[in-house]
């Protein structure tokens, strides 16, 4: 029992970044949002929009206090107080209040990002994603927004479709450009991965062997014109789940030589080395989001030119495991997260060993798929 004790004290001292600040962790379960802090030698998590079925999550970089959460049927909310409290955002998630045609019209809110390099008032640039696909774009911290609605006009834009439901598509993943200003990609699911390079006001359209079935595009500022995707592709062609781009996405490559499941999903990069980059994968997507026993996934590690390998030390078993979300936060080279069905982890050698973090887990996350993980310092 005191080794227990032991390991979990040193689990959340770990959790001190440089100059004394912790880890705030926005944790977007199946039903309800979690938000996760230090207190003392513990943890507290408190549960938000409950019943409102969480999507994604962003943090604006520079005012951290601002942190929007995506819902699936309920719009977009946006917290001013770190995550204490909530309001819609936009007429989709306002009920019984008057239209103010503000912007964002659609309930269905499914990716959400903002920029590095442009900031106006003292917030980041937000871009949010919908269902059906539509981007709209937020310059004064989320009072008011504006549809990009070159996106809808691009010659591919019809044979956009999303499996489970082929009479629409949406937008996965939003990747704002760490170092060149109004460069943006994003990633349809399914059917293309688009850029602009003006904020979003107009769009190139997908390229000839790029990834049509994005699930999480990165990109790092130690690396110019890298992109890194996690993609369903690799589950019909096997050797294209994994994918990068060293010229901004007008070209790709595979190395995939170690990975043995070809549905990739989740893909953080290590804050201080562009080299180290972690994936989760399954064999396909049953198995990658059925919350009960016929779940199976797992965690691959790629460091430089070597070949990915599957890392288990620390980890849940494969069997009953959804696949994961993996996140990384650029105060802490070196550390990477993943949230499962399971519990948050947390890798502080560059991946190769994990620890599940101490923190209240209910029963019934154990049979629900997660949707997103964001990071902040407090």
């Amino acid at each position: 029992m005191r080794r227990i004790f032991l390991e979990s004290l040193r689990a959340v001292q770990d959790l001190f970044t440089g100059k004394g600040r912790a880890m705030k962790m926005y944790l977007a379960m199946q039903r309800e949002l979690v938000v996760v802090e230090q207190a003392g030698e513990g943890w507290q998590a408190h549960t938000f929009l409950e019943g409102l079925q969480p999507t994604c999550l962003a943090v604006d970089p520079f005012r951290s206090e601002i942190v929007y959460c995506g819902t699936f049927g309920r719009g977009l909310w946006r917290s001013e107080d770190a995550g204490r409290s909530w309001q819609p955002v936009g007429d989709a998630g306002a009920a019984m209040e008057p239209y103010e045609n503000n912007g964002i019209t659609q309930p269905h809110i499914t990716s959400l990002a903002i920029s590095l390099t442009e900031q106006n008032q003292g917030y980041g640039v937000v871009y949010a994603g919908s269902e059906p696909s539509t981007i709209y774009r937020s310059e004064d911290g989320g009072q008011n927004w504006r549809e990009l609605k070159a996106l809808r006009e691009l010659p591919s834009a019809p044979s956009w479709r999303f499996p489970p439901r082929p009479y629409t598509s949406h937008v996965r993943w939003i990747t704002p450009d760490p170092r060149v200003p109004g460069r943006l990609f994003a990633a349809i699911e399914a059917g293309a991965l688009v850029r602009s390079l003006d904020g979003g006001e107009t769009w190139e359209d997908r390229v000839p062997d790029a990834p049509i079935d994005t699930h999480t595009l990165v990109m790092h500022p130690q690396a110019p014109d890298c992109l890194y995707s996690a993609a369903g592709d690799g589950f019909s062609s096997p050797g294209r789940g994994y994918n990068e781009s060293y010229d901004g996405g007008q070209s790709w490559q595979r190395p995939d030589e170690g990975l043995e499941q070809h549905y990739l999903w989740g893909l953080a990069v290590d804050p201080g080395n562009p080299d180290t980059i972690v994936v989760s994968a399954s064999p396909g997507p049953y198995a990658a989001h059925h919350q009960r026993e016929e779940a199976q996934s797992a965690i691959y590690l790629k460091q430089a030119s070597q070949p990915w390998r599957r890392i288990s030390d620390g980890l849940p078993d494969i069997e009953g495991t959804v696949v994961p979300v993996l996140a990384s936060h650029e105060a802490e080279p070196g550390v990477f997260y993943a949230l499962c069905n399971r519990g948050l982890y947390r890798s502080a050698d560059a991946g190769q060993h994990w620890k599940v973090l101490p923190i209240p887990w209910k029963e019934e996350y154990l049979t629900q798929h997660h949707q997103a993980l964001a990071l902040s310092t407090t």
